[in-house]
């Protein structure tokens, strides 16, 4: 049975581009790939088919002793740079991988990082972490802080390179520099990192005794740091190119700062709103009056208690609240009254209040709405 013509195999024409013979087989790679067509008995022979020639249609010299001779050209005694099965010509099974491997990284390089020709660029350095702990004040108006970040930082005997004195690094020999390596298993080509350099593509022959080849050393860092007011607790503020420093010379990392602010003993935060829980005399809340109370900068505001109030009615203050972490104002600041009973009480104030509570029968509408509620219920229950 004759061979197939390799144009007619991949499906174009005779003078096809170098790009269109590729992409056409692309396609059918992926179409008669063996693990994508498990029900399909000739997918294999499809695929070697397909594999077979674009082996010998990539190669521009082969490819004209193709045009030239045909099948021939590729058979004992014949020449145009074709070689017999059994070397390294497009019959034997490293040819298949050979074939394939040329757009394996076209097929998955984005997923593998889309890195060809050469190995991979110096380690970045880790992201840090840092929780910085302010108390309410601050994050109300905003404060310049010293930290001490504990950190990698720059080897500056080898200026970051790793090697003894600055010297540069020597190229893998294991990998040639391109940070991997291929085993071949079945027709098919594995690529994995270098085990000799970890990926880079370069070896250290004389490390920096300083780094030990690493490129950085460990070192506490003190950074200054603006923190805008507004923060609450969980805001993060990024810091780029301040985090640890990468192996022999790559980029360095980002820190984080994790604010938390902590609880104030007289205002509770809810967003850029401020509540102040303020006690107030039992006589205050029945006559009214005004009472003054703080604000979160440190001023004084004046609330008028309207008369009768109780436990719990809140009063506004306005802009007198936390401001917006990135513009858009300032919030309010909400005063809760909470009506306190006197205790320890003279002869004479339990003599006024008894006198008054005799009086007051008519003054405390509640509690009047409450007991004719309560007593329509038991007698409810009687019934």
């Amino acid at each position: 049975m004759s061979k197939k013509d390799f144009y007619d195999v991949l499906g174009v024409s005779k003078g096809a581009s170098a790009d269109e013979i590729k992409k056409a087989y692309r396609q059918k790679a992926k179409e008669f790939h063996p693990d994508r067509n498990a029900d399909n008995p000739n997918a294999e022979a499809q695929f070697k088919e397909a594999n077979e020639a674009y082996e010998v249609l990539k190669d521009a010299d082969k490819k004209a002793a193709y045009d030239r001779f045909g099948h021939a050209a590729f058979e004992g005694g014949m020449g145009g740079g074709g070689q017999r099965s059994g070397g390294r010509g497009f019959g034997g099974q490293a040819d298949f991988s050979s074939a394939f491997s040329d757009v394996f990284d076209d097929l998955f390089g984005d997923f593998m990082g889309g890195q060809r020709g050469g190995g991979r660029r110096a380690a970045r350095g880790s992201d840090l972490r840092y929780n910085l702990r302010i108390n309410l004040d601050e994050a109300f108006a905003g404060l310049q802080k010293t930290i001490k970040v504990p950190t990698a930082i720059m080897c500056e005997s080898c200026d970051g390179s790793g090697a003894e004195g600055g010297g540069e690094p020597s190229t893998c020999p294991t990998c040639s520099g391109m940070g991997k390596v291929r085993a071949q298993q079945g027709f098919f080509t594995v690529e994995r990192t270098c085990p000799t350099c970890s990926g880079i593509g370069q070896i250290i022959k004389n490390p920096c005794k300083s780094c030990g080849g690493a490129g950085r050393v460990e070192k506490d860092r003190a950074l200054n740091v603006n923190i805008p007011a507004g923060v609450e607790t969980g805001t993060r503020i990024r810091l780029a190119g301040e985090g640890e420093a990468g192996m022999r010379g790559g980029p360095p990392g980002d820190l984080y700062i994790f604010v938390e602010v902590t609880k104030h003993d007289l205002f509770e935060r809810d967003g850029v709103n401020l509540y102040c829980r303020v006690p107030v005399s039992m006589s205050k809340a029945a006559l009214g009056g005004s009472i003054e109370v703080p604000t979160i900068d440190g001023g004084r505001g004046r609330v008028q208690i309207p008369a009768g109030s109780q436990s719990g009615r809140q009063m506004r203050l306005r802009s007198k609240g936390m401001p917006a972490l990135r513009g858009g104002g300032t919030g309010d600041m909400f005063i809760e009254l909470a009506v306190e009973t006197p205790v320890n009480l003279t002869a004479r104030q339990k003599e006024l209040l008894e006198e008054f509570d005799k009086l007051s029968e008519d003054n405390n509408p509640e509690s009047k709405s409450f007991f004719s509620s309560v007593k329509g219920f038991w007698d409810g229950m009687k019934g």
